[in-house]
């Protein structure tokens, strides 16, 4: 009841908004170098409560709804980025027990034993022997890693200097990273095809995000259209069934993407696209600019409480 109180005082009328939830990976159990990612436990709690407290809608009908201004109130949407095989593995049962659609957006390059190259850096880093990570020969610094403490400290700190790198400058600095580490990384992280069918055959959405997962902004116009478009025929292709909605890499308006790769999507003929700008999207709102909102809170109330609040926060587009 206090929950249902909360989500009609911060959502009067049931506001006819559109909730994007994002989720990247569900772990089988909890990761100690990263204690914040969710886990099936986790996970099955949320979409309960999500399912408790909002209509969830596959995300292209809520995007063809929201065009028609018929959306239900408290409406909501279940999205992954990236292409985690956990994704196929923990996730889509959990989904379908609870009987719930979510969209996965799959960056096309990874897939069948690739890897991110910010996972190459947390796997390097986890692997890596007690001791000094001494990356100042690539400029990168020294990281001591006796404590797990310490190396969940050194991961943010490589990423930061290496995130807003030119691609190809960043995948060689991350593999010289590996190398001077020394140590051997997985290749099973993100799906294989025969997973991404696996999802589309359980009913789930398919969904574009590039094939190198680049920033957009960085690259040159028809680098970007050419990421952007591969990776829908990529998927395409594999799935046998047309990609309608796109994610765009990292995803934050003005910083990760532009206006350009805006029109860019609506030329490619997606009918929708997201961003990680956070918040609701009311009324009639721009398909090709759609707010996503990461719910990271592990307790019952303080979940739903910021649910509700994401409901009353206005995105900036770019």
């Amino acid at each position: 009841m206090l929950e249902k109180s909360l989500l009609s005082l911060l959502s009067p009328g049931g506001r006819h908004g559109l909730s994007i939830l994002i989720y990247h990976r569900v772990l089988p159990h909890k990761d100690p170098l990263f204690p914040s990612e969710v886990d099936a436990a986790e996970f099955s709690a949320q979409i309960g409560m999500l399912k408790s407290h909002f209509n969830v809608l596959p995300l292209l009908e809520a995007v063809r709804r929201a065009k028609d201004g018929t959306l239900p109130p408290r409406a909501a949407a279940i999205t992954f980025d990236d292409g985690y095989a956990d994704n196929a593995e923990v996730a889509l049962p959990i989904l379908q027990r609870h009987g719930l659609h979510a969209t996965f957006f799959v960056a096309t390059g990874f897939l069948n034993g690739g890897r991110m190259w910010n996972d190459s850096v947390y796997e390097l880093v986890r692997h890596a022997p007690d001791g000094v990570l001494d990356a100042t020969p690539l400029g990168l610094g020294t990281h001591p890693l006796h404590t797990q403490a310490e190396r969940r400290q050194a991961i943010p700190a490589l990423i930061g200097q290496l995130k807003y790198l030119p691609m190809a400058e960043r995948q060689q600095q991350v593999d010289r990273l590996v190398q001077l580490a020394g140590v051997a990384l997985p290749h099973d992280l993100m799906m294989t095809t025969a997973q991404v069918r696996k999802l589309h055959a359980g009913g789930m959405g398919i969904g574009a995000h590039t094939v190198n997962h680049p920033i957009l902004a960085r690259l040159p116009d028809a680098e970007a259209r050419q990421e952007i478009a591969q990776g829908k025929l990529a998927l395409e292709d594999m799935i046998g069934a047309s990609v309608q909605l796109f994610a765009y890499p990292n995803g934050k308006p003005g910083e990760d993407y532009e206006a350009r790769h805006v029109a860019m999507a609506r030329e490619l003929r997606f009918e929708g696209a997201v961003s990680t700008s956070w918040g609701a999207s009311r009324g009639r709102p721009d398909p090709f600019q759609l707010p996503r909102f990461t719910p990271w809170d592990r307790s019952r109330l303080r979940f739903v409480l910021r649910m509700a609040r994401n409901l009353t926060t206005s995105a900036q587009l770019a």
